[in-house]
């Protein structure tokens, strides 16, 4: 079948795969909301962990129009480096499969059905410096006050 699909297409057959497997593949840049967090299943030692992605949308109208915020999953090791290098603040490259996740909220008493974009994370990078602690912003500030010119 994929032998079929790839003479159709002019390609050769592993070329044919790849473009097959690659059809969900997401990459967005954007600046990390909030601390990672993570959830350890017990059953299978499988780490979860989650955060979110400030990402600017385009507008012609406004100069800094409100990011969407999207939801990011990283799953087993990359979850591991996820919690390691991944902070708050920090502006990085996502890459991943867009799912959708389906979910009920209750409204005013009324339940609603609500869905929203996951990004399930295959791998990232950081970009820029990394982003100062408030000790730090604060420490810097401090000693720079006490600096006199020469």
């Amino acid at each position: 079948m994929h032998e079929i699909q790839a003479a159709l297409l002019g390609l050769h057959l592993n070329t044919a795969l790849e473009v097959h497997l690659m059809n969900n593949q997401i990459t967005l840049v954007g600046k990390v909301g909030a601390e990672p967090t993570s959830v350890t299943f017990d059953d299978s030692d499988t780490k979860l962990a989650k955060f979110s992605i400030a990402v600017a949308e385009y507008s012609s109208k406004q100069d800094n129009p409100d990011p969407m915020w999207i939801d990011v999953d990283a799953w087993g090791n990359l979850a591991e480096r996820v919690l390691d290098y991944i902070t708050k603040g920090r502006e990085l490259i996502i890459s991943g499969r867009l799912t959708i996740v389906k979910y009920n909220k209750e409204i005013n008493g009324v339940t609603v059905k609500m869905t929203k974009p996951v990004v399930k994370l295959s791998g990232f990078h950081l970009c820029g410096p990394k982003p100062k602690t408030e000790e730090e912003s604060t420490s810097q500030r401090s000693s720079g006050r006490k600096r006199k010119a020469a």
